[in-house]
């Protein structure tokens, strides 16, 4: 076995896919399965589709409980979440020796859904990406890595920040993962914390879709 261990990537889109080709390519790690959100969405690239070119594991039905049971054995050393659409329950946490999670947020601030949208709707001028590691609380749990950058809401889409996003991820990922084992994560400072769940995105407006003006269309139909 590769010395950092077996790895599950659960989530979607471009960056899952560098994510889990990087553990693919490692020399320190075995990538044993990918778990894609399913059904994917159709403006970021296939997850599953690179699993099945690549010759990957991969759960097809998308959901964590068909690659573990709360009654089985199954367990791995490291689990990353990337933008996975299911929240993971205690039993699954317990079953990772380590599990991490990449938000489009500067954690604690921007807790929960949408993080890019309410960004820009509450006119933030700095935001981040976090590798922290999954509790069973929603992204409260301790922050191993965080890189902030600049937003201009008055020029910014929602996909201008979240192309910005992926790059500064994939980037903070690069850097991180070969001193992992030295890090030692921060706990988050919860009286700062900010948080917004699916039912409060019908407060976004114009900042609900990609765009200002694909969220104008999308209200007046």
């Amino acid at each position: 076995m590769a010395d950092g261990g077996r790895v599950v990537v659960l989530g979607k889109g471009t960056l899952a896919i560098r994510v889990a080709d990087w553990f693919r390519r490692s020399e320190a790690y075995e990538l044993r399965t990918v778990v894609p959100v399913v059904p994917e969405p159709a403006w970021t690239d296939s997850f599953l589709g690179w699993s099945e070119a690549a010759g990957v594991e991969h759960v097809p039905s998308g959901d964590y409980r068909d690659l573990a049971s709360e009654e089985g054995d199954w367990a791995t050393d490291l689990a990353v979440s990337v933008f996975y659409d299911r929240i993971l329950p205690d039993w699954f946490i317990r079953r990772c020796r380590r599990i991490l999670n990449i938000h489009n947020g500067p954690l604690p601030r921007y807790r929960g859904v949408s993080p890019i949208n309410w960004a820009l709707k509450n006119e933030e001028r700095l935001h981040g990406v976090t590798i922290h590691e999954i509790t069973p609380g929603i992204d409260d749990g301790p922050i191993v890595a965080q890189a902030l950058y600049s937003i201009y809401p008055e020029v910014d889409e929602v996909r201008d920040v979240y192309a910005r996003a992926l790059e500064f991820a994939w980037t903070l990922f690069e850097q991180t993962m070969p001193m992992l084992d030295r890090i030692e994560a921060a706990p988050q400072d919860d009286s700062q914390a900010l948080y917004y769940s699916l039912a409060d995105n019908e407060r976004l407006g114009e900042r609900r879709g990609f765009t200002r003006a694909e969220s104008s269309v999308a209200s007046s139909s």
